[in-house]
């Protein structure tokens, strides 16, 4: 296997459910046992056992249950410092407002000479606090129902608003 097909991202299916309930299970099973577990990896030819960074546990542990679920994973090695589009990209958004993001202070960066490098810590911190933001968002304004209130007049209720809007965003166009 060459360097470059280590290193180029893979998608990886779901495997024998059972088997991978087995692994996942004897995974989990050990952090119950033992609060502080250590873990070896073992050849097939009984070679000396190589104890697992607890980074590689981790990541082994997520890529078992993510597959044990039938969800497909995929591996993408990357570096510490990401360029404007590769951080774009594993933000979901378009260089430009990256771009802006960066500008605006909203996320630290390094020049190298006229490239702009993003540390990857950064960028997923970035991601995760625009994550609780949204979801922040979404729960203030999603609409309170509780088991007392008629759900007939909480739809009423939407229905004219909704026609409000309308109405103000049409005059807005017509004016």
């Amino acid at each position: 296997m060459s360097v470059n097909e280590i290193l180029a991202p893979s998608t990886h299916s779901a495997g024998d459910e059972q088997q991978l309930s087995r692994v996942y299970d004897m995974l989990t099973a050990e952090d119950v046992l033992n609060p502080r577990p250590r873990h070896y990896l073992v050849g097939g030819a009984g070679d000396d056992p190589v104890e697992l960074p607890q980074e590689v546990y981790e990541v082994l542990r997520h890529v078992v249950d993510a597959m044990r679920k039938g969800l497909s994973v995929t591996v993408s090695p990357t570096t510490k410092a990401l360029t404007t589009q590769q951080a774009a990209d594993l933000l979901g958004i378009s260089r430009p407002t990256l771009i802006k993001a960066l500008d605006d202070g909203q996320l630290p960066y390094t020049r190298s000479g006229t490239h702009r490098r993003i540390a990857l810590t950064d960028v997923i911190d970035y991601r995760d606090s625009r994550r609780r933001a949204q979801y922040a968002a979404i729960a203030m304004l999603s609409a309170d129902v509780d088991e007392s209130s008629d759900i007939d007049e909480t739809l009423a209720d939407l229905r004219r608003a909704r026609k409000a809007v309308g109405a103000k965003r049409r005059a807005s166009k017509a004016g």
